[in-house]
């Protein structure tokens, strides 16, 4: 049993949640493709296309946007304040309860 893994409440478009126990020092993305969840990811997490964007509703202490990812959301439709991109956000136990 592994000790310390975050559990993400991931919302879904059609108000579906699905809690997932996510693997330390993976990506947002990553552990929504693993989990069947709906989400595209085209470039593979190298914050190139938004496919991955989602918004975060719970208030964790993220680490800012980068150039990169700002760029990408200033590009994509239907951004928010509290859009990101899933590729960009690394799961940590401290992101413990992230939705």
């Amino acid at each position: 049993m592994e000790w310390n893994l975050p559990k993400i409440t991931f919302v879904q478009e059609n108000g579906n949640e699905k809690v997932i126990d996510a693997e330390n020092g993976l990506s947002l993305m990553e552990v929504a493709r693993d989990n069947d969840l709906e989400i595209e990811g085209t470039c593979g997490g190298m914050a190139l296309c938004a496919s991955c964007q989602c918004y975060i509703t719970s208030d964790h202490d993220l680490p800012d946007r980068s150039a990169d990812e700002e760029a990408m959301l200033a590009e994509a439709f239907n951004v928010k304040k509290n859009s990101r991109l899933g590729c960009q956000i690394y799961l940590t136990p401290e992101l413990d309860e992230l939705s």
